[in-house]
C-alpha cells in the first residue's frame, strides 16, 4: 500500500515518460520534438509535483536510438524543450535516465533496475524507501518492485490492465491526477 499521506520532501519521484508526460505513438516511437504531445495538465501537474517531492527522476527506454530508428541528438532535441516548457509553468525534471539498449536482459531497460541505481549513486541522498515510480506499463511497476520502491500506476494507456495486480500500488487516471490526490 501507497502512503500517500506520508509523501513530502523526503521522497524521491521516478516517472516514466512516453504514456505518463506526453502521449505514446501507437507501434512506433516518438522521434522528434513536432511528435512530442503533452498531455493535458502535465506541465501543472510537474509544478505540483516538485513542491512535494525533492527529487523527480525520469526513466525511460528509448529503443527508437538503439534500433537507428532516431537519432540520439534528437532525444536529448526532445527532452531539451520538454524540460524548457516544463520549467515555463514552474515544474521541474531534476534528471532524465535513458536506456537506448534493445536487448531486454540489459540491465540498464526497464523493467529491470539499472536506471534506478544509477540515480543512487548520482545522487546518494535518495532513500528507496521513500521513493515511487509512476508509470503506464506493467514494466514499470516491475522496474519499481526490482528496484525495491512504491509504484503507481496511471491508466493513459493501457485501461485494461487489472488496477489489483501484485505489482501496482495504487492507481490514478493521469499524472495530474496522482498530483492533485498528495496532501
Amino acid at each position: 500500500m501507497l502512503p500517500l499521506n506520508k509523501i513530502n520532501q523526503e521522497w524521491t519521484l521516478f516517472l516514466d515518460r512516453d504514456g505518463v508526460i506526453n502521449h505514446e505513438a501507437r507501434d512506433s516511437y516518438i522521434n522528434t520534438w513536432d511528435e512530442f504531445k503533452f498531455y493535458e495538465n502535465v506541465p501543472e501537474a510537474l509544478a505540483i509535483l516538485a513542491e512535494k517531492f525533492s527529487r523527480i527522476n525520469m526513466v525511460t527506454n528509448q529503443r527508437g536510438v538503439g534500433k537507428v530508428i532516431m537519432k540520439e541528438s534528437d532525444l536529448h532535441d526532445i527532452h531539451h524543450n520538454m524540460l524548457a516548457e516544463i520549467l515555463k509553468q514552474k515544474g521541474r525534471v531534476d534528471s532524465i535516465y535513458y536506456c537506448t539498449d534493445i536487448n531486454d536482459d540489459s540491465p540498464r531497460r526497464k523493467p529491470n533496475p539499472g536506471m534506478g541505481l544509477q540515480a543512487t549513486l548520482d545522487f546518494p541522498e535518495i532513500d528507496l524507501s521513500r521513493s515511487l515510480i509512476v508509470g503506464n506499463r506493467l514494466t514499470d511497476m516491475a522496474f519499481g518492485r526490482n528496484l525495491g520502491i512504491h509504484t503507481v500506476f496511471l491508466t493513459t494507456t493501457h485501461p485494461e490492465t487489472d488496477p489489483a495486480h501484485q505489482s501496482i500500488d495504487a492507481v490514478f487516471p493521469t499524472l495530474h491526477a496522482f498530483a492533485l490526490a498528495l496532501p
